[in-house]
């Protein structure tokens, strides 16, 4: 059931962290004998637990610093105006760069009229590759004090490009930048949602972020009770397909804290996910999502 052309990409995500997304992102995965796993979350990466990689290669990930050339600096500071993240000052009659808080855009050196701005590669982070029982895993972790993960996430886009198998994308919470450079390739989203006010407006800000790309989309929902479910009125009031519903289970969050992946672990688990796979491949009419038997 393999696509032999093309690799098909689901990206996972959520309004804010704890939502569940790793939780479905790595059992969708696990349903696949031969799937492949990004974890884009370059400052909390955690996929890594639930995949243990044999025979692990890292690599650095470098990201361009602009350097000043004092003696054809005309001090006209339109480098400085033209920087939003405040990483360039003009002190003493000279322009000083704030390294940890440069986000590599490149802009400083456009703008600049005599050409006295150049860029050296700064370290930034390391991707890791591996496997673990078949799984292509890719994660990315950044240094602390790093203004930015993007480098790093496109550098676990481009490795994982190539993959020509079913590739789950594991994205960072919220909606900032870092989640549109992880979702901008992928080929469906699963929003994951907590059956909460909380969890509703956070579900309405990646509602809106999947809208903007034209990324079809569906929502899980996760932990949910008897009570009342803001998110699920949430998608029934904007007509969004919802995957799944997983209801609060301390055995599936021992399990899930525990590393375990519970598609492995629980067969009830695995029928859950694999009629949630089924569902996604509804939506978007594609056969490689459905699991093959492990």
């Amino acid at each position: 059931m393999e696509n032999k052309e093309k690799g098909f990409r689901i990206a996972v995500l959520s309004g804010k962290g704890g939502t569940g997304k790793t939780l479905v992102s790595v059992n969708l995965a696990a349903l696949q004998a031969d799937s492949a796993y990004v974890d884009c979350d370059v400052e909390e990466p955690n996929g890594h637990l639930y995949f243990p990689m044999e025979k692990e290669a890292k690599t650095q990930v470098y990201s361009p610093i602009p350097q000043v050339n004092d003696d054809l600096c005309n001090g006209c500071r339109e480098c400085v105006d033209f920087c939003r993240f405040y990483a360039l000052a003009y002190i003493n009659e000279k322009v000083k760069v704030f390294e940890n808080i440069c986000h590599s855009c490149l802009g400083c050196g456009l703008v600049c009229p005599t050409n006295a701005i150049t860029f050296n590669n700064s370290t930034v982070g390391t991707v890791s590759t591996g496997k673990h029982q078949g799984i292509h895993v890719y994660s990315g972790s950044l240094e602390i004090g790093k203004a930015s993960g993007i480098p790093i996430i496109k550098e676990l886009l481009k490795k994982s490009h190539k993959e020509k198998r079913l590739v789950m994308t594991d994205c960072p919470p919220g909606s900032a930048c870092i989640v549109m450079e992880s979702i901008k390739d992928a080929d469906y989203c699963v929003l994951v949602a907590e059956p909460t006010i909380f969890g509703a407006h956070n579900l309405a800000l990646v509602h809106e972020l999947v809208s903007l790309f034209h990324i079809p989309y569906g929502v899980v929902l996760n932990k949910c009770t008897d009570s009342k479910n803001p998110s699920e009125k949430y998608c029934e009031e904007n007509k969004i397909p919802i995957l799944a519903k997983l209801d609060f289970d301390p055995e599936l969050g021992k399990l899930n804290s525990d590393g375990k992946i519970v598609v492995w672990e629980k067969e009830e688990y695995r029928t859950i996910f694999e009629e949630m796979a089924s569902r996604i491949a509804k939506e978007v009419g594609h056969e490689t999502v459905v699991g093959i038997e492990r």
